[in-house]
C-alpha cells in the first residue's frame, strides 16, 4: 500500500514529501508526524524501508503507508481533549501522533487482537516517552491498548469523539463501529475499499464521506465452537486524573511558557546544517490500489514529472566541501529539562515531572 509521494532520506524528508503531495494539509498533524520517526517502529534490520511511502508487515506487526496514516489524522480533525478509540491499534504509531494532539485532558485507547503486538506497542510507547527528544516539547495522552477483538467490545462501553479502524470493514458490521460514537463524533474506517469519514450529525443520523479508495485486509472476526460464549472486550476506563499527575503537567506547562518567552525575549534562533540537495521526484496523487495476494500494489493514474536541478552532478561534491563557517549551528538544548532540574525539589520529585526521563 502507498508508493503515492518519493521515497524520504528520513522522517523529516518524508513529511516534506507527503507536505507536497497535500496528504498531510494542517501544522498540528505536521508537528506530529515529524515529533515521531516512522523508522523507531520497525525492527531492526528493515529501518531502511521505514521512510518509503509502502505499507510494511512482519509477521503480526503491521504498519500502513504514511499517505494513508496522513489521510486519516487529517480527516479525524483532531482537538485538545477530546477521546480517541483506535481499533487495530497495531504498533501505536498512530495512536502515539494522535495524543500528541489531543494533550493530557483527552483519553487515548486502542484494541489489538494480537498480544506479541500489544507488548510490542507498549515497548515503543515507552521508549519514545523516556527517550525521544521531541517529547518534552508536547503535552501527551498516553495511549492505553488492551488486547482483544474489536468486534467483541461490550456493549456497555462508553463512546468516544474520535474513532479509527485499521482494518476493512464489512457492511454487516458498520452500524456497530458506529454505535461507539458521540453525537458530534467522526469515524474514520476502510468500507467497500473506501476509506471513509463518518460524521455522526445525531441519535440516529450520520453523514459520509468518501476520502481515498483503498484496499484493507478484512477485520478477524472470533472464530468460536457452537454455543461457546465470546470473548468481551472491556474497553479502558476513563479516570480522573489524579491531582499528582495534574501538578505535573500544570508545572511542566508553566515551565516551557517560561522558557519559550525567555527564548524569544532573547531572540534565540536556533539554526541547522543545509539538507544535501537531491534530486526530487514530483507525482501527482494516486487514488487507487489493487491488491495482489497479501501485497497492496498503488495503481498509477497520472505520469510522473521529473525535477532536474542544473547542479545535480555536483551535490555530492557540495556536501563534501560545503562552506558552513558562515552557519550557526548550535546544539539543541532542553530548557524545559534545565529549569525542573533547577527546582529546588527533592531528586525524586524531579525525575517524576521529567516522566523519568534521563535526556
Amino acid at each position: 500500500m502507498g508508493g503515492a509521494v518519493s521515497a524520504g532520506e528520513d522522517n523529516d524528508d518524508l513529511i516534506d514529501n507527503l507536505k507536497e503531495a497535500q496528504y498531510i494539509r494542517t501544522e498540528k498533524v505536521e508537528q506530529a508526524f515529524r515529533a515521531i520517526d516512522r523508522g523507531d517502529y520497525y525492527l531492526d534490520g528493515y529501518r531502511d524501508s521505514a521512510y518509503k511511502d509502502l505499507a510494511w508487515k512482519h509477521g503480526n506487526i503491521h504498519l500502513s503507508a504514511p499517505c494513508i496514516y496522513s489521510e486519516v489524522m487529517e480527516a479525524l480533525k483532531l482537538q485538545p481533549g477530546l477521546s480517541f478509540l483506535n481499533l487495530g491499534s497495531g504498533t501505536g504509531y498512530l495512536s502515539t501522533m494522535v495524543g500528541l494532539i489531543i494533550g493530557p485532558f483527552g483519553v487515548n485507547h486502542g484494541v489489538e487482537l494480537h498480544k506479541d503486538v500489544v507488548e510490542y506497542a507498549r515497548e515503543k510507547l515507552d521508549d519514545f516517552i523516556k527517550n525521544s527528544e521531541t517529547f518534552d516539547k508536547f503535552e501527551f495522552c498516553e495511549p492505553v491498548f488492551v488486547v482483544g477483538n474489536c468486534l467483541e467490545i461490550s456493549t456497555d462501553s462508553h463512546q468516544y469523539d474520535r474513532i479509527y479502524c485499521g482494518a476493512g470493514v464489512q457492511k454487516d458490521h458498520e452500524n456497530y463501529m458506529k454505535v461507539l460514537l458521540k453525537i458530534g463524533g467522526i469515524l474514520v474506517m476502510p468500507i467497500e475499499d473506501q476509506l471513509t469519514q463518518i460524521t455522526r450529525t445525531g441519535q440516529c443520523t450520520w453523514e459520509s464521506k468518501n476520502i481515498l479508495a483503498v484496499s484493507f485486509a478484512p477485520l478477524v472476526q472470533q472464530s468460536r465452537a457452537d454455543g461457546e460464549k465470546p470473548d468481551t472486550v472491556q474497553l479502558p476506563p476513563v479516570t480522573v486524573r489524579s491531582l499528582q499527575d495534574l501538578s505535573r503537567i500544570y508545572i511542566r506547562r508553566t515551565l516551557r511558557n517560561l522558557a519559550n518567552e525567555d527564548s524569544q525575549g532573547k531572540g534565540t534562533v536556533q539554526r541547522v546544517p543545509q539538507k544535501r540537495k537531491r534530486r526530487r521526484c514530483r507525482r501527482r496523487r494516486i487514488n487507487t490500489y489493487v491488491f495482489v495476494g497479501n501485497q497492496l500494489i498503488p495503481q498509477m493514474v497520472e505520469s510522473e514529472e521529473e525535477e532536474h536541478n542544473e547542479e545535480e552532478h555536483k551535490e555530492v561534491e557540495e556536501e563534501e566541501d560545503r562552506d558552513i563557517g558562515d552557519i550557526e549551528i548550535l546544539k539543541q538544548v532542553n530548557m524545559l529539562r534545565d529549569q525542573i532540574m533547577a527546582l529546588p525539589l527533592p531528586e525524586s520529585l524531579k525525575a517524576y515531572l521529567l516522566y523519568f526521563r534521563e535526556k
